[in-house]
């Protein structure tokens, strides 16, 4: 038989397509050929192949061959396909079984002694062959990373030699084991001094999903608020947490299989591109907002972001979902994070506060704030103060606020009350859902009504304002939404009132 097919995996955003590598040898002057949308890493797999097959004391067919990675019009890159190549010229000579490759799949890039190395996308490739029912073989240092999927069967090859000794019946490869899980242990809210208000609206966005902006001085405590965020929400689900891992394993920044379980926290610094946010490049990679995907995007210095930054930002917001579209091709990133922007009050930092230092114009207050547009204020439903601390309040005998485990147990048993109620976080909750879970007395939607009028407040602000009292009537345990839990979450848009 000079034909051989194996099965493999491609990588487009965050799935993993499958690949069928279609190895045939003929008569002629010996050559190799790849085809099938190859990109440069691809093609050169030929001279990797040849010296792997022969350090592993294989015979390199002197004939005509030709591989064929089908589907043609799907774009491969990378070394992933460098083990079935070589298994399929392997099989198509007739020096390894050739039934031996029904239900594997094979991913791994061969180095010229044989061995075999990592490559990255390795989960969604687990996951994918898991649903295809078939056992896939990767290399040691993807071992961990593709254990993490517990519905297949992963196994592990060190070298050439190790796979074809499976395909002969002389070996059976090991099992990947999962790394060791570590526990979560993040900076704990009791280090927080004072804030009460701060500290309450960071609980009523870890219990609604809700994103948040604090705008105070410098030094008050806005990152430190920022970075307690992640302790106190929900621990992610295992389906979460798989998603989340998917997203870093094709970011090509390396996934941590001992930290899988923990929400991503991503806080890139205000020069970052709307690329380095969003994702893109000419082979789209993930940006920062789909690498904190079921976690949280902290954006320091809100207004010093570019506005191309800032606006890119809008979308995602709304949707959940990044799509990077080029000439050829599409590719779709999730981006269901959980915003939060911190900023001063004015250029110099200091408008508002007691002292009196700010010397800033209110032309240059309003020019500062302008920065951050109406459309994306529009789409944070929390803007708290965080006003400058005495200095008795920071003193080591301070009474400490309440600690990470305490308030986090509050968020769970109210963002239950929500997915009971809804099936999902409150700030997620659609039109439709909001008009049948979160009814209004008549006097609360005169209420309502007349601060929206008051602050000129858009359609898309009274249902944000009326999704957070729904979260502080769950974190209060009331069944309905009542007059002071829609007056608590009128009084956090801020920001409204301060451009007004």
């Amino acid at each position: 038989m000079n034909l051989a097919l194996v099965h493999g995996r491609a990588r487009s955003g965050v799935r993993a397509p499958a690949v069928r590598v279609e190895v045939h040898l003929a008569g002629g002057l010996p050559a190799m050929s790849i085809v099938g949308l190859p990109e440069a890493a691809v093609r050169e797999a030929k001279d990797r192949v040849r010296a792997a097959i022969q350090c592993a004391q294989f015979e390199f067919p002197a004939r005509r061959i030709t591989v064929n990675l089908a589907p043609a019009d799907l774009p491969k890159d990378g070394g992933r396909f460098d083990l079935p190549i070589a298994l399929g010229i392997l099989a198509a000579s007739g020096q390894v079984p050739l039934d031996a490759l029904d239900g594997l799949e094979f991913l791994g890039e061969l180095g010229l002694t044989g061995e075999l190395r990592a490559v990255d996308g390795v989960l969604p490739a687990a996951l994918a062959a898991a649903d295809a029912g078939r056992i896939l073989v990767v290399p040691p240092g993807n071992g961990a990373e593709a254990a993490l999927c517990s519905r297949g069967e992963v196994r592990v090859a060190r070298t050439l030699l190790e796979a074809c000794a499976l395909l002969q019946g002389r070996k059976a490869l090991p099992r990947a084991e999962a790394a060791a899980v570590e526990a979560s242990v993040g900076p704990d809210l009791a280090d927080v001094r004072g804030q009460p208000h701060a500290r309450r609206a960071l609980e009523v966005a870890a219990a609604g999903g809700h994103h948040l902006l604090l705008v105070g001085p410098p030094g008050c405590g806005k990152t430190l608020l920022a970075s307690r965020l992640p302790g106190i929400l929900p621990e992610a689900t295992e389906p979460e947490a798989l998603e989340a891992a998917a997203v870093a394993s094709v970011s090509g920044r390396g996934l941590d299989p001992a930290r899988w379980r923990q929400r991503p926290y991503r806080a890139p610094h205000h020069t970052a591109s709307a690329v380095a946010l969003v994702g893109g490049g000419a082979e789209p990679r993930p940006g920062e907002v789909s690498l904190a995907h079921n976690g949280v995007l902290f954006l320091d210095e809100f207004p010093e972001w570019s506005r191309q930054a800032l606006e890119v930002l809008r979308e995602p917001l709304e949707s959940g979902v990044v799509t990077i579209a080029r000439a050829a091709r599409s590719s779709e990133f999730p981006a269901n994070f959980q915003l939060i922007a911190a900023m001063n009050p004015c250029p110099c930092g200091w408008a508002g506060d007691e002292s009196g230092r700010c010397r800033c114009s209110p032309d240059a207050v309003r020019r500062y704030r302008a920065k951050v547009s109406g459309p994306l204020l529009d789409r944070i439903d929390l803007h708290v103060e965080v006003p400058r601390l005495p200095p008795s309040a920071l003193r080591a005998d301070a009474p400490a606020g309440e600690s990470s485990a305490t308030v986090r147990t509050r968020v769970v048993t109210a963002r239950q009350r929500a997915l009971a109620r809804a099936g999902r976080p409150n700030a997620m909750l659609d039109p439709s859902r909001l008009a049948a879970t979160c009814r209004l007395a008549l006097a609360d939607q005169d209420l309502l009504e007349r601060a929206v009028e008051a602050l000129r407040l858009s359609a898309r602000s009274m249902q944000r304002i009326v999704r957070v009292a729904r979260t502080i009537a769950d974190l209060a345990g009331s069944e309905g939404i009542e007059t002071p839990h829609l007056s608590e979450a009128i009084g956090y848009r801020r920001m409204d009132r301060a451009l007004d």
